[in-house]
Formats: C-alpha cells, structure tokens, sequence
C-alpha cells in the first residue's frame, strides 16, 4: 500500500483565524506600501513636473505616470511568479517583501533629485518596479494566511490603508519645509521601518525545494497570463476591476490641476496651495471610506456574498465622478469625494475578497494576484494619457469625468457573469 503525502503547509488553504498580531502588521506594512505610491502619484511629482515643465505640465505628467505604470505591468506578476517558487528557509513572501522595502526606499530617493523630465520618469520607474514587488508580497499573503470566512475584513482593512497612507502621507510631506529630498526621504523611511517590523513579526511557512515546478522560462513567459476560457470567472474578475479601476485613475489622477485650474482652489484660499486642497479631499473621502469598508467587508463575511456589494458600491463610485463633472466648485468636491470614499470603501474590501475565491490553484497565487494587479496597473498607464487627451482636446474636465462614469458603470454591469461567487 502506498500512502498519500501530506499537503505542503506553505499550499494549503488556510483554515485558522489570523489575529491581531497579523492584522495590525499587515495593515501597518500596506499603509507604508500606499505612501510610496499615492503621495507621489497624487501631489509630488505633479509638483516637481509644474516646476520643470510649467508649460505642458499635463503633457509631461502623463508621460511620467505612464512609463512607470508600464514598468509596474511586469515587475508585479513576475515577482508575484518568484514569490511563489521561492524555496528561502525564511519563507517564500518575507524576503521578497524585505527587497522591496529597501529597493522602494532607494528608489524613492532617486525619485527625489530629479531635475528633468527624463530623470523624474527614471525615479518613478524605480519606484514602480520595487514598491511592486512588495505589493505582490502583501496580496499574496491574504490567500496564504486568512481563511475566506476573513478574508473581507482583511481586505477591507488594506482598503482602508490605501486611503491612511494618503491622509497621514500628504500631512507628513506637507508639514516638512524642506524641498522634495526630505520629503521623499520621510516616506523611505517610514517604508523601510514599518514593513521591517511586518517581516520579523509574521510567520511565513518556507516552500520545500521541489514541491512546485521549477520557475522555466516557458512558465516566465506565461506571468502575464491566465487563460480566461478555462478559467471564466478569473477572467470576469479581471475585466471588472480593471474597467473600475480605470474609471476610478481618469477621475482623481488630474486632481491637483483639477483643483488649481477648474475650481480655482488658490484663489478661493489665498496663501493656500492646490496640495492641501487634495488632502482635505483625501480626509473627506477617508471618513466616508471608514464608515463603509470595514462594515461592508464583515457582512460581506457573514451573507458570504459579494457580487451585489461590489456592483452597488461601483455605481456609487459613478456618482460620486459625475458630481465632480457637472458642478466644479469646492463644496461640489467635497460633496462628490464624500461619495466616492463611500462606494470605494465597499467595493474595495469586497472586490479584493471576491478575487481570492476565483484564483485558480494555490501553487501560483502570487503570480495570479499579480496578473490581477495589471487590472490596477494597466489604468495607471491609459489614465494620464485619456485625461491629458480629454481634458487639452475633447472638451476639458467635464468631459473627463462623464467618460470615468460611464467605464465605472460599465465596470458595475459585468460583475454580473461571474459564477463561481454569490
């Protein structure tokens, strides 16, 4: 008689309640991940590019968003794909997670001394390429730790840490009067700092040499895809939140020349900068956000349902973008941002849960999780170029945010196919 071998424990699918220890570091470790990219990607860069390139500031911008989201495309499945056959005594997700912090960090500080438009798109890229890889790490680790009856919470509390790290990000490099050096160097260092702790603290089961394919060229060739005829739902899964997430980049990555050409916000608020108009903004949309995530993802949890959560939080998202459309004044924004913060807070703890379950097999989730963060990585590329194409030529911001509706709408309506998931 021959006896079957046990499951590798690092591929089997968790069962025991993560706890506080976990939850905490990693939440701490997402905020510090979102301040890498959101500060910069929201105020930073589109502060240093209006100061290198005044002229065709929204040109240049796009350019800079777009080649480094191009880099992310890769640098996240691929690292997801390394995690996953990773055969490190200390674990398959923690050294990755480690490179990433550090890498992120330097990155960082690349980033900071740019003078050109040429050298800030080398920085961006750089910070693109590794704070990717810790992101792989970190959405890998909801599969491989928290069980599915946990798994909304724990997604809707890396939800609320993408909206944290805006808030306390833009009121750290804010309250810095130093130039862009020192406020990048803040952010590397709380980088470096938090996930350093979420690496010492949280176990990581090593992966046996052996008990996965060797990572071949032919399976390296394979990171960017996952064939959606076989796996339908996948595909479905993919497809709605990439047009949501589309939706959701056309509408807040012009957000500081929103607020400085179109509602005036320095005029409005003499000796105030547009930048400060943004993260007022972000702590409106952070409130609504905290009302709704965590409350949406544990019910969620408990009606172990997700596809009605995810389409009504989508179209709430919708109506929040049209706001900003139609009536471009401050009070408006805020009004819309309430809104958005709203339906982005469920969307995001449910829409991460809903993923997890149609992954196609344990032995690839981090390269799976990391074809699906092209859904968010893609927009970051055809975003800045739709909003500069919209906003110089087709009819200016009014236009930009009618098209962010109806991509989010659409978005909404093609959850519906999906099988797999109530």
């Amino acid at each position: 008689m021959t006896t079957e071998a046990p499951p590798v424990t690092a591929l089997v699918e968790p069962v025991e309640r993560v706890g506080r220890r976990y939850t905490g570091l990693y939440t701490g470790a997402s905020i510090a991940l979102w301040m890498g990219f959101n500060v910069p990607g929201q105020v930073l860069i589109a502060e240093q590019i209006a100061k290198i390139d005044p002229g065709s500031k929204e040109t240049s911008l796009a350019v800079v968003l777009a080649v480094g989201a191009v880099v992310s495309l890769i640098a996240n499945p691929l690292f997801g794909a390394l995690s996953d056959s990773t055969t490190s005594r200390f674990g398959r997700r923690r050294p990755w997670a480690l490179v990433g912090a550090v890498g992120g960090a330097a990155s960082l500080l690349v980033l900071s001394t740019g003078q050109s438009v040429a050298a800030v798109t080398l920085g961006w890229s750089l910070c693109q390429l590794t704070l990717n890889i810790l992101l792989a790490v970190l959405m890998a680790m909801v599969p491989d730790r928290v069980p599915v009856t946990q798994r909304g919470f724990i997604s809707a509390l890396a939800g609320l840490a993408q909206v944290l790290a805006t808030i306390l990000g833009l009121a750290i490099v804010i309250s810095i009067n130093g130039g862009f050096v020192a406020k990048y160097a803040a952010l590397a260092v709380v980088l470096v700092a938090v996930v350093g702790l979420l690496v010492l603290g949280v176990a990581d089961p090593p992966l046996p040499p052996g008990s996965t394919p060797p990572l071949s060229l032919r399976r390296l060739a394979g990171i960017l895809w996952v064939n959606p005829v076989r796996h339908p739902d996948f595909g479905w899964a993919w497809l709605t939140r990439f047009l949501v997430m589309l939706g959701y980049a056309v509408g807040t990555t012009y957000m500081l020349y929103f607020l400085r050409d179109e509602v005036g916000y320095e005029r409005l608020f003499p000796g105030k900068e547009a930048a400060e108009g943004v993260l007022w903004l972000n702590v409106v949309a952070g409130g609504t956000l905290l009302l709704t995530i965590v409350a949406g993802g544990v019910v969620s949890d408990r009606l172990q349902r997700r596809k009605v959560f995810v389409m009504a939080s989508t179209a709430i998202i919708a109506v929040g973008l049209l706001i900003f459309g139609i009536w471009p004044t401050w009070t408006a924004s805020l009004i819309a941002v309430a809104i958005l913060g709203a339906g982005f807070g469920v969307y995001l703890a449910v829409d991460v849960a809903l993923i997890t379950e149609v992954l196609p097999d344990a032995e690839n989730r981090g390269k799976d999780l990391g074809v699906i963060n092209i859904a968010n990585t893609l927009p970051q590329t055809l975003a800045p170029a739709l909003c500069g194409l919209l906003v110089k030529h087709a009819g200016g911001y009014p236009t930009m945010f009618a098209v962010a509706t109806v991509i989010t709408l659409l978005g909404a309506v093609l959850v519906q196919p999906i099988r797999g998931v109530r």
